[in-house]
């Protein structure tokens, strides 16, 4: 037994060929956003995450990165830019589990647009949304820890209404979405998600 510990001991000061191939910037980072969405999706508790987190920042090689993740599904993978071109039509909505991209264009002409955050996938820190849209409302769902910067939004017989939950002082900032471009005419809202039913009706009593 002592041979063979001995011999694995050996390895971690052994060349390229027996401690594998080394792990790059862009390999860890892989690693920690399929880490992020685990625990977001319930995979993976908060200890679990700051110890996987801890053990990805500092790895070396792949072998050391493999066994983070290989317990847990693949995160989907976000497009860099995604466009929506649309003009006099019905609705756009971004509901339930989609893959948020790193930037969203929006060309849309009297469509009203809805973007819930609430399940949404979000492998990234920022999302920039690059608005030039006339007329009808444009919605941005989000909940703890979703920051939404208007301030790059040129507006023009427009409003926007935001409209918060009280929130956690200390906590994380997850996902930052920074509104740019034009918005002509209807309006710009942010909200948090409707309650339930029970919760309106907890909230009353």
């Amino acid at each position: 037994m002592s041979g063979e510990i001995s011999s694995a001991g050996g390895n971690s000061g052994a060349g390229p060929s027996s401690s594998g191939p080394r792990a790059s910037h862009a390999d860890r980072d892989r690693v920690v956003d399929v880490l992020r969405v685990a625990a977001g999706d319930g995979m993976l508790t908060a200890e679990e995450l700051d110890e996987r987190l801890d053990v990805a920042l500092s790895a070396r090689t792949l072998a050391e990165l493999a066994p983070l993740t290989a317990d847990l599904r693949p995160a989907p993978e976000a497009k860099d830019v995604v466009r929506i071109e649309q003009a006099h039509s019905g609705a756009i909505e971004r509901l339930g589990r989609w893959v948020v991209p790193r930037r969203l264009e929006l060309a849309v002409t009297f469509c009203a647009v809805t973007l819930d955050f609430t399940d949404a996938v979000h492998t990234h820190d920022t999302l920039v949304i690059d608005s030039q849209m006339v007329g009808k409302r444009l919605t941005l769902v989000t909940g703890p820890g979703i920051v939404v910067d208007t301030d790059g939004l040129q507006l023009a017989h427009c409003k926007v209404k935001q409209r918060h939950r009280p929130a956690d002082p200390g906590g994380p900032v997850t996902l930052r979405i920074q509104l740019v471009g034009h918005k002509t005419h209807g309006s710009v809202v942010v909200r948090p998600p409707r309650r339930a039913f029970g919760q309106w009706l907890r909230r009353q009593g």
